[in-house]
């Protein structure tokens, strides 16, 4: 069984206070990343079907800074599946009171699917539809490989 990427795309809306601020008063990088594992965890459990784990944040990149007050969207969707892993990526954006946004982050992780034993499932497959879902995989396929390299270096 094959699952569409929209089939799985997830969205939060954050308005940011105070709370959400570090000392510079900018968004904590600490909370961007929870909420970031959140959106990749439920796109995950979209696709899969499945409870799932982070097992691996790949890239996670600060582009602009967000402060109090702004609207923050964290939009995810799935870009690639093996076995029982699925790669997702996770844009983070502050959209302007006028509709336009600002892309703020970028973060790729990969998420496994977790049986009730807590032991890794299969996945079902992904259906690419267009050019942009393609090139997509394509460059999780790179990533992947950057991944097994680094893990292979390591021991």
């Amino acid at each position: 069984m094959e699952k569409n990427v929209r089939d799985s795309y997830a969205e939060q809306v954050h308005v940011l206070t105070q709370a959400n601020m570090n000392g510079y008063n900018r968004l904590f990088g600490g909370q961007l990343m929870e909420w970031i594992d959140v959106v990749a965890a439920v796109v995950a459990r979209r696709h899969s079907g499945n409870n799932v784990t982070t097992a691996v944040v790949d890239t996670l990149s600060f582009k602009a800074p967000a402060h109090p007050n702004d609207t923050l969207l964290v939009r995810g969707h799935i870009t690639h599946v093996g076995n029982s892993s699925m790669e997702v990526c996770v844009k983070t954006y502050v959209e302007n009171l006028d509709g336009t946004r600002k892309l703020i982050n970028t973060a790729y992780l990969v998420m496994v699917a977790l049986d009730e034993n807590e032991k890794p499932v299969k996945v079902p497959g992904l259906r690419l539809e267009n050019d942009n879902e393609r090139e997509e995989w394509q460059a999780a396929e790179k990533r992947e490989a950057l991944r097994k390299q680094r893990r292979a270096e390591k021991f």
